[in-house]
């Protein structure tokens, strides 16, 4: 079970743009086209909610505050249980879901979304949870560097915050020069 891609799915949930039904379904791509299809406008509103409590874990998480991170993701996972199941197509593809048969869209993704960044949580440590360094973005990320010195959610915002600060600094120089 890839941990990772399902604390992935948490990052995506936070960064994505959730003000209609055609929002949620941009955020399942295709590897689920089936919740896409259907997800309805009660999955909206659960999506949004958690949506506002996961960006509360990586705000706990980036400021240090580790406790509130992980009573909220207890109480996420109280919400959103995992059970697991195998599942597969045929006899080689074998492979483990995290809710029950027939569990409603918000069920499955924020299950597995919930599930991952708990364990990334355990596994390496809120400090490894960031909010884009850029204050126009707002994006969050999971740190995967080596030595955990990201501040960006991409290479794009890094690059538009370090011009600002340098065009910032020339001007400043010009400035203090008149």
């Amino acid at each position: 079970m890839n941990f990772d891609a399902y604390a992935r799915t948490a990052v995506d949930l936070v960064n994505a743009s959730l003000d209609d039904l055609d929002g949620l379904r941009g955020l399942f791509g295709e590897e689920n086209s089936w919740m896409a299809t259907e997800a309805v406008e009660r999955d909206l509103a659960i999506f949004r909610r958690a949506q506002k409590r996961l960006r509360d874990v990586f705000e706990f998480g980036t400021s240090g505050r580790d406790i509130e991170a992980v009573a909220e993701l207890n109480a996420l996972l109280e919400t959103f249980p995992v059970q697991p199941r195998i599942s597969g197509h045929d006899a080689n593809d074998w492979h483990m879901h995290v809710t029950s048969r027939g569990a409603s869209v918000s069920a499955e993704y924020l299950a597995g979304a919930v599930w991952g960044l708990a364990v990334w949580l355990c596994e390496f440590g809120s400090a490894r949870f960031g909010v884009c360094a850029d204050e126009r973005c707002g994006n969050v990320y999971l740190d995967t560097s080596s030595n955990n010195c990201r501040r960006f959610c991409s290479e794009r915002c890094a690059t538009r915050s370090h011009v600002a600060a340098h065009r910032a600094r020339k001007k400043e120089k010009l400035l203090t020069a008149v």
